[in-house]
């Protein structure tokens, strides 16, 4: 009896669910920032500090899954450019519009029926990021192949999330005052225009050495210590040291090799 060409043999099968396995991963991603988006609005007029850090914590959790897609398709050689496009569009919701929906709510909202005004502006602020964060992708998706792989250029919009969404998990308490408003909506634009800017950012493709070793340990004793405070020192430090860097390269200083100029 012969096999009709419509029907897929088993074989086939198991090769069109190898290749949507990235793709699954990368909907557990959104489904994560999904999530927190949803738990960010309904707990915009209740204020629970702890909905705001599990919101902060699933974003963690979409970053997560955004680096294992990449893994599970290089492992099992999938790749694919239906899922660099999905992936894309993941990052711009996952790390654009989430973390700026979740500094919204627990900023401005609290504050936006005695200052309307405050409140439309911790929206645009946040709008800036969002803005930023596409513009950093677009331009990341064109330039693959033509800049130094050991460099970013600008910061990574999964940094970029994780530095706001940093401040949430260290002070989980809805902001009550005008003065931590205007902090909130200087850091939103302040990563926006990070990730859009051409500052290099070194990436985890720099050579290993001893120094970065020791660098992880005092990192994990410093978490211990400081416990969910950590992660605002953490990010502090690396766009100082980031910054310090560009300068010193400016200046001179080729204690770390510059980025390579591609020609294209």
């Amino acid at each position: 009896m012969k096999r009709s060409p419509l029907k897929p043999t088993r074989q086939q099968r198991l090769a069109r669910a190898k290749f949507a396995l990235p793709s699954f991963v990368t909907l557990l991603s959104i489904a994560c920032g999904f999530g927190s988006i949803v738990m960010s609005v309904d707990n915009a007029h209740v204020g629970n500090p702890g909905d705001y850090r599990m919101s902060a914590i699933l974003l963690v959790l979409a970053g997560v899954f955004d680096a294992l897609d990449g893994y599970v398709a290089r492992l099992t050689n999938t790749s694919s450019d239906f899922g660099m496009q999905l992936d894309s569009i993941a990052d711009v919701m996952n790390f654009g519009c989430a973390p700026a929906m979740l500094l919204y709510c627990y900023g401005f909202v609290g504050m936006g029926e005695g200052h309307p005004t405050l409140l439309r502006a911790g929206g645009l602020a946040c709008f800036v990021f969002v803005a930023c964060g596409a513009l950093r992708l677009a331009r990341f998706n064109v330039n693959v192949g033509r800049t130094d792989p050991r460099y970013f250029v600008g910061m990574p919009i999964t940094a970029g999330a994780a530095c706001v969404a940093s401040v949430v998990v260290a002070y989980p308490a809805p902001l009550v005052t005008l003065t931590q408003a205007g902090l909130v909506m200087l850091l939103m634009v302040g990563v926006g225009t990070l990730m859009v800017s051409t500052i290099r950012f070194p990436s985890s493709k720099q050579p290993k050495s001893t120094l970065l070793f020791v660098l992880m340990a005092l990192g994990v004793a410093l978490l211990a210590w400081l416990q969910m405070r950590f992660f605002v020192l953490f990010f502090v430090i690396y766009v100082s040291v980031t910054l310090l860097i560009n300068i010193g390269w400016q200046m001179g200083w080729r204690g770390l090799p510059q980025p390579e100029v591609y020609e294209d």
